[in-house]
């Protein structure tokens, strides 16, 4: 079992902090996007999308979207819980997580896309105005975490889960995105700080 992935972006970061979380060792291939190692037939094979990561399993078997990998190890290995214990716990998990991943990750790598000069040969055609209607979504999400994380510890509640690694991912690629982060959200602020804190941060 293995996972193919380029460390250097966002989604496998992701998968890769929920691993760490639940101290599950895997073997990593790496392949360079830039490179357009996604594009070959190979790799095509397993995704037909051609996006990473993937999750390669011993059968022959391949599961691609991050959040698909993720509940594959949390059903395998449920401790600690990353996705939440029992009906409602588990929906507010989904709920948050959803939210993070379409109102914060999404439009920050919108504006990577559409806007970075790096991405003028990946993303054809690179839609300025698209990356630009984006740039302020961000900043409406960020305003309102503030105001949810004033009440509770994490995103989801009072427990680390999948939702706190999506929106912390998804604030860190605000740099590489060109997207100031804005000041006097003390909550969110205090947030960001304790989850970069943790080691699965550096996964």
């Amino acid at each position: 079992m293995k996972i193919i992935e380029d460390g250097r972006a966002p989604n496998p970061r992701r998968v890769r902090i929920f691993l760490a979380e639940k101290d599950i060792d895997i073997e990593y291939e790496q392949i360079d996007i830039t490179e357009f190692q996604h594009k070959t037939p190979d790799f095509s094979d397993l995704n037909p999308l051609q996006r990473v990561p993937v999750l390669l399993l011993d059968d022959g078997n391949a599961i691609s979207e991050s959040m698909a990998i993720c509940r594959y190890f949390e059903e395998l290995q449920p401790e600690p819980p990353l996705m939440g214990t029992g009906p409602y716990v588990k929906a507010n998990v989904e709920m948050w997580q959803r939210r993070m991943e379409l109102n914060l990750l999404f439009p920050v790598a919108q504006t990577f896309r559409h806007l970075h000069p790096a991405m003028k040969e990946m993303e054809k055609p690179q839609v300025a105005e698209w990356g630009e209607v984006n740039r302020p979504r961000v900043l409406t999400m960020l305003s309102l975490l503030d105001a949810e994380l004033s009440g509770r510890q994490f995103i989801a509640g009072d427990e680390f889960s999948v939702a706190d690694i999506t929106a912390m991912v998804g604030m860190d690629f605000m740099k590489p995105a060109r997207i100031e982060r804005p000041e006097n959200r003390p909550s969110l602020e205090r947030w960001h700080n304790e989850v970069s804190a943790r080691p699965s941060a550096g996964a």
